[in-house]
């Protein structure tokens, strides 16, 4: 059986789906087909049911609950791993609510982490999350960063303003839920459970090689430095992504909530 699975070429993503997608773990009767784009083209694909397997971001995850159900494994969340806003120091002292705010999508989980910190800032510009750096160096305004870009905006001069995921880990007290990998519904349930632990295989194949990094890795991470590419994986791949246990999915569950989300937990995951 032929799967096809979306993910991002990040190096969270390349270094959990590596073993799956090319052949060094035994999928048995199940091949994946791999498909890889910006996390924003994802989500946008997820709405479409474009592929069978796909990694979102939790704030589309309402949206693709009738088709999808999301799976324990793959995903991304933590403490101390939310999206930051940031500014050219230059222009700090001008930001206020009018002031234009550079987002990496609308359906991604940083948009709707900013919104719930900060509802009177409503004029925003959605580009790709790796063309937020030079908005903000140019002047052009303020901006929510993600992914590498983390690592990368204090050696370009640049100055954070609020760290998002803080601001949800003192509302909720609850690691951030920053993106799933959900399944098709009509896929068989114990396919569905099958996927589950070849990725939870997948994930621990990598790190019999970790910290080497595979060529894969390398080869999607867009020329990222091998020290960002490390702290990338260190920072978004951990204990949830393996499986989200009770407090994970206590932890989507309250992200749900903000939908207004009535569908039971059964009905929400594998």
């Amino acid at each position: 059986m032929e799967l096809t699975i979306g993910f991002s070429p990040c190096p969270n993503d390349t270094f959990i789906f590596d073993a799956l997608v090319n052949g060094a773990i035994d999928t048995g009767n199940l091949r994946f087909l791999p498909q890889m784009h910006d996390v924003e083209q994802l989500n946008r694909q997820s709405l479409q049911q474009t592929w069978d397997i796909c990694k979102i971001s939790y704030g589309v995850l309402h949206q693709v609950l009738d088709h999808y159900k999301l799976l324990s494994s793959g995903g991304a969340l933590g403490v101390g791993v939310g999206p930051l806003l940031i500014a050219n120091t230059q222009h700090v002292a001008t930001v206020n609510p009018s002031t234009p705010v550079a987002i990496p999508g609308e359906h991604t989980t940083a948009h709707f982490l900013f919104s719930n910190a900060f509802p009177e800032y409503t004029n925003k510009v959605f580009m790709p999350y790796h063309a937020i750096e030079e908005f903000v160096q140019g002047g052009n305004g303020l901006g929510v960063i993600i992914h590498e870009n983390r690592f990368t905006y204090a050696h370009k001069g640049l100055h954070c303003l609020a760290d998002l995921g803080a601001v949800w880990e003192k509302q909720t007290q609850l690691p951030i839920p920053l993106g799933g990998i959900v399944i098709r519904r009509s896929i068989h349930a114990d396919i569905q459970q099958q996927v589950e632990g070849l990725i939870q295989q997948s994930i621990c194949h990598a790190y019999t090689k970790y910290p080497a990094l595979s060529p894969f890795v390398v080869e999607h991470a867009q020329e990222m430095q091998e020290e960002v590419m490390k702290s990338h994986i260190d920072l978004y791949v951990n204990a949830f992504t393996d499986s989200l246990g009770l407090e994970g999915r206590k932890s989507v569950l309250t992200l749900l909530s903000f939908f207004n989300n009535r569908r039971s937990e059964a009905d929400i995951f594998v």
